[in-house]
């Protein structure tokens, strides 16, 4: 126990153990748990029945008989305050990490929780890295730092790059745009206090229309992390990272700032990068029942895209940047973008305010978010898509009710109404040469969703609870074309001598625009079984509806590695054609069964879930064999099976383990072209596991190994695959004293050469540049202080 525990807390653990011999072990381990050493204040969860909080609880087991041990029952006794003038009232509280926990091993479907102590002081920290352990959730670095990472949870990743299937949230609110889309590099795990993920229906609740799920980052406060923390670390491949933060608090206010960048140089020719990330809150206790918080943010995030290569190139030198194809006696072979002569790169911002407020009155919670984000993001596609430039804000607001009995862990009853509208103006220029040419299309995207909730957790028999929800969501996509000129310019270059340009071209302008609806309900079915405190067991039915985005709704065509959109034919400059796709999607659509077991027993912990899902339209963003996109489609019909595993293990104070495994097989069902072949880029098997020996109570050492153990297609027609590969980094930290820590760590510590990822095309060549190397060996140090 921590000397500095309150003493009410030293309290309630000494009556607990005690009463030992009159009280079932898992009573003891409960309280133990709830008041140990590890409390961390959550005061932005998604969890259920999560509020604004700012300062400590203690949970107190009542002392009667526990009727349902699956639902430990416990009285929530605010804390005193210290006898010290600073200290907050006594009505002020924050949740610990101990606390989300709990709600978590109880939730009816697949969930995790990332607190700070899980995420390692890196020298490259990284959203892969950050999140490797945890199972179900596969993300892949596209170019090794904080750009662009596939993110895989149960749902498809076909778009290059990805940008939708995922509801990205910070302190509850979407970095999401209104349509759904998002830019993940604005994902900063640096700046986060625990990372909460809900794979699959978990993330119904949130107001999420995905059949993958949600991830939250939730921020420090104040009050959760006072004081003030500074940090610089580095090494390979031009690397340097510095952050800093400060948190105070005083009497029924907190508050708290951080900043933190990031520069890399990068393990490729053309691979830098950077990102600087600014946020801050502030927490007011207004009185005893109502808090609120207010949040801000601004990152700025910019990286080249050295393009794919093709297999040959990744294992001769796969440090090289994309040149794009090459023509021999007339026959253009390894066809790809030419990253050289394009020079594609991202350079984005966000900015970012919010308020949420919640209110508890007895067993009544009610939550109010307000939250608003700009985003100025200009991405310089190769020649065959072009540059594109997208400007706009977008506005979510949330109001929440639940029923929260203090001896109840999840609602009894809770419901949620969330509504996101914006509106963005995008406009594409040619890229001639890395260099802005002349505009060939303009559009106003506006979008809005809505998403009803309702749902509760009620208790049936003894240890058996069942949880019924219902989802609405309503969305429209409009598209107003801007573009007045009468045609549309096209440039090329001679695919002989690609930097040559041909005489240019145009093609007729045609309209774009559009107007979609999309409306879908999504009922949901859990039966969960607590043989104990420590054990859940759990099936699920689901049903799940997502709308596409304006990325799916509008694409550049009819480009290729040589020319721009508007002219597959790079010597014709005249030759009529289509510039822009604007497809009539459907909404995705999904059945999905699941069923799982989590516990914790003696040195063990695992949790283990499985789902199967058959999917009808599922959206799939298609690329042809010169990587050049051809737009999206809805397939007829897909199914996905899948096994998430996490196990933990103890061996001896201190020495432990942990493993994350995640088995995927999505594929089409009687396809016309692709019959039942497994879909472009899903990754079958990846294994995470970690060794940690805490040598002393100063000095830590961890290895882990990533193992993707199987050939990954990167066509849906299964024509060319990406090969196994297993990664093995080592790490290891030191605390100087109270003040600084210092660490430490080799990654790929073999030099392995790999594909981390690759492009999904629909088919593929055997000399197609789609794959996407990894990093090589690389060293990192850096130092922490805290004050």
């Amino acid at each position: 126990m921590r000397a500095d525990a309150h003493p009410d807390t030293r309290s309630l653990i000494g009556k607990t153990l005690a009463a030992g011999q009159r009280r079932p072990l898992r009573t003891i381990t409960l309280a133990a748990l709830l008041t140990s050493s590890s409390q961390l204040c959550f005061a932005q969860s998604a969890t259920p029945g999560a509020t604004i909080t700012l300062d400590t609880i203690v949970v107190e087991q009542r002392r009667e008989a526990v009727r349902a041990p699956a639902r430990q029952r416990s009285v929530v006794r605010r804390a005193a305050p210290a006898a010290t003038p600073n200290a907050a009232p006594a009505a002020s509280t924050v949740q610990t990490v101990d606390l989300v926990r709990e709600r978590f091993n109880v939730l009816a479907g697949g969930v995790a929780l990332v607190s700070q102590k899980d995420m390692p002081n890196a020298g490259n920290p990284t959203l892969a890295n950050t999140l490797s352990g945890v199972p179900g959730l596969i993300i892949q670095n596209f170019l090794g730092a904080n750009d662009q990472p596939r993110i895989q949870m149960r749902g498809s990743a076909q778009q290059n790059p990805a940008e939708r299937g995922v509801l990205v949230l910070y302190n509850g609110l979407p970095i999401n745009r209104a349509d759904g889309s998002y830019i993940v590099g604005f994902a900063n795990p640096r700046q986060a206090e625990a990372i909460e993920v809900y794979r699959g229906y978990m993330a119904n609740r949130l107001g999420a229309t995905v059949l993958s799920g949600a991830i939250n980052f939730i921020s420090p406060t104040g009050s959760s992390q006072p004081g003030v923390q500074m940090s610089v670390s580095g090494g390979s491949f031009g690397q340097i990272n510095s952050s800093a933060q400060i948190g105070t608090k005083k009497d029924n206010v907190d508050a708290f700032l951080q900043f933190d960048t990031t520069r890399r140089d990068g393990f490729r020719d053309y691979n830098s990068s950077d990102r600087t990330s600014l946020n801050a809150n502030v927490g007011i206790a207004l009185s005893e029942n109502v808090k609120t918080r207010f949040f801000l943010g601004y990152t700025d995030l910019g990286f080249d895209v050295a393009g794919p290569i093709n297999k040959d190139a990744l294992f001769a030198n796969p440090r090289q940047t994309a040149t794009g194809p090459t023509v021999v006696n007339g026959v253009a072979i390894n066809p790809g973008p030419n990253a050289v002569r394009d020079k594609p790169r991202r350079d984005a911002s966000q900015f970012m305010i919010g308020n949420r407020t919640t209110a508890t009155f007895d067993a009544h919670l009610i939550d109010i978010a307000l939250g608003y984000t700009y985003t100025d993001d200009t991405f310089r596609f190769p020649i065959s898509s072009g540059v594109r430039s997208t400007k706009g804000g977008d506005f979510t607001g949330l109001v929440r009710y639940a029923y929260n009995p203090a001896d109840a862990l999840l609602p009894l009853f809770e419901t949620t109404a969330q509504y996101s509208v914006g509106s963005a103006d995008r406009d594409y220029y040619l890229n001639q040469s890395g260099m802005t040419g002349a505009q060939f299309g303009s559009n106003r995207l506006d979008a809005q969703t809505l998403s009803l909730f309702a749902g509760a957790n009620v208790p049936v028999w003894q240890q058996w609870t069942v949880s019924p929800a219902i989802s609405y969501a309503y969305a429209t996509r409009d598209n107003d074309d801007r573009y007045t000129a009468a045609a549309r310019p096209t440039i090329a270059y001679n695919p002989a001598k690609p930097t040559v340009l041909l005489p240019n071209g145009s093609v007729p302008t045609q309209d774009n625009g559009y107007a979609r609806s999309y409306s879908g309900w999504n009922p949901s079915l859990a039966l969960s079984y607590r043989p104990d405190a420590t054990q859940t067991f759990f099936i699920a039915g689901s049903h799940s509806f997502e709308p596409p985005t304006h990325d799916d709704l509008i694409a550049t065509i009819n480009g290729t590695p040589n020319s721009s959109p508007g002219r597959p034919t790079p010597p014709s400059p005249n030759l009529k054609a289509a510039a822009f796709a604007t497809p009539n999607l459907s909404a995705q659509t999904a059945v999905t069964v699941e069923g799982g077991w989590r516990g914790r027993a003696d040195r063990f912990s695992w949790d283990v879930v499985t789902y199967y899902s058959w999917i009808d339209n599922e959206l799939l963003n298609l690329r042809d064999v010169t990587g050049a996109s051809i737009g999206a489609i809805n397939a007829d019909r897909t199914t996905h099976f899948g096994i998430e595993l996490g196990a933990g293990v103890r061996f001896t104070d201190k020495l432990s383990g942990r493993l994350a495994y995640t088995y995927q097989d999505f594929r089409f069902v009687n396809d016309p072209l692709r019959g039942n072949n497994k879909l472009g880029g899903a990754v079958p098997h990846l294994i995470y596991a970690q060794l940690q020996l805490q040598a002393t109570d100063a000095w830590m050492v961890q290895g882990a190994v990533r193992w993707s153990p199987a050939s990954v297609p990167v066509d849906n027609m299964n024509t060319l695959y990406a090969d196994p590969y297993a990664v093995v980094d080592l790490r290891s930290e030191y605390r100087i004293n109270k003040t600084f820590r210092v660490f430490g760590e080799i990654t790929n510590l073999f030099n392995k050469t790999y594909a981390a990822t690759s492009l999904v095309v629909d088919q593929a060549r055997p000399d197609q540049a789609a794959f996407l190397p990894g990093d090589g060996r690389g060293f990192y140090a850096g130092i922490k202080a805290s004050f």
